[in-house]
C-alpha cells in the first residue's frame, strides 16, 4: 500500500528521520483521526473566518476542491499538504513523471491542497498560507502553478518549523514565473477559508471524482489517485508509480 503521512489533529513528531523513514512512515490509508476535521489544526493557529470563493477563477475550481494543471485526458488527482515531508519525498521521486506529462498533453493535473500540518508550523499557519500563496498563482498565472508547486517542496520547510515567510512565498512564486502575488497573499482570506475547508471536506468525505465516488476520506497525504484509482505503491518508487500511470 501506498506510505504517506497520516492525517492526525496532533502536531508530527519531526521531520520522519529524513529520506529512509519518509517511506516508511504511517500508512496513509489507515483510519485517521477526528481531530484532523478542527479547521487550522491545533489551537494557536488562525482559523479563516472569510467565506470561501465558489465557482471558478483561473486554473482553481474552487466548488470542486482543486487546481487544475494542463489539459490532458488522463487525470491525476493529488491530495498534498506543502509541509508534509511525505508529500516532498512523492515530488522528488515523481514530479518529472508528472511535469513531462503533462508537458505532452497527456494528463491534467489536479492539485487539492490541505493544510493540517498548520498545526506543526509553530502557529504560523504554514500549509494554509502556503496553499493562498499556490492559489494566488493558480487564478492570475496558469504556466507558473506546477513550477510553484514543485517550489514548495524544494527545500521544504521542516515539520515543527516556522515555515516559509509570506516574503519568501512571493519570491518562489515570482521565480516560479508568477506575477507579484504580494498583493493577493495579504489579502488571502477567501483563499485560506477555502483550503481550510477543504481539509474539513476532505474527513467528512465521500471523494468524488468526476461524479463517481472513489474514496470514503481522505486518510493521509500524499493521496493521489489516477483516473479515480488510487495508487497504492510507495511514494519513492518512480517505476511503479510511473507504471500505474501508465496502466490506469
Amino acid at each position: 500500500m501506498m506510505r504517506g503521512r497520516r492525517i492526525s489533529g496532533r502536531p508530527a513528531s519531526g521531520r520522519l528521520r529524513r529520506a529512509a523513514a519518509a517511506v516508511a512512515l504511517a500508512v496513509g490509508v489507515v483510519a485517521a483521526a477526528a481531530g484532523c476535521s478542527l479547521l487550522g489544526g491545533a489551537s494557536n493557529v488562525r482559523v479563516a473566518t472569510d467565506a470561501p470563493p465558489t465557482g471558478t477563477d483561473g486554473a482553481v475550481d474552487f466548488d470542486g476542491g482543486f487546481i487544475t494543471v494542463g489539459d490532458g485526458q488522463k487525470k491525476v488527482d493529488i491530495w498534498f499538504d506543502a509541509m508534509c515531508p511525505v508529500c516532498g519525498a512523492f515530488e522528488k521521486a515523481n514530479g518529472k513523471t508528472l511535469s513531462s506529462s503533462v508537458d505532452d498533453g497527456s494528463i491534467t493535473l489536479r492539485l487539492h491542497p490541505l493544510t493540517f500540518l498548520d498545526a506543526a508550523s509553530n502557529g504560523t499557519g504554514y500549509s494554509t498560507r502556503a496553499a493562498a500563496a499556490l492559489t494566488c498563482v493558480a487564478v492570475s498565472d496558469r504556466t507558473a502553478i506546477l513550477p510553484f508547486y514543485q517550489a514548495l517542496f524544494t527545500d521544504q520547510p521542516e515539520e515543527n518549523s516556522d515555515g516559509l515567510t509570506d516574503k519568501e512565498l512571493v519570491s518562489r512564486a515570482t521565480a516560479a514565473g508568477a506575477s507579484n502575488i504580494a498583493g493577493c497573499l495579504s489579502d488571502s482570506g477567501p483563499y485560506k477559508a477555502w483550503a481550510q475547508g477543504n481539509t474539513a471536506n476532505s474527513q467528512k468525505g465521500p471523494i468524488e471524482v468526476d461524479g463517481t465516488k472513489a474514496l470514503d476520506t481522505i486518510k493521509g497525504t500524499p493521496t493521489v489517485l489516477v483516473n479515480g484509482k488510487q495508487y497504492p505503491g510507495g511514494v519513492s518508487d518512480a517505476k511503479a508509480f510511473r507504471s500505474f500511470l501508465a496502466d490506469h
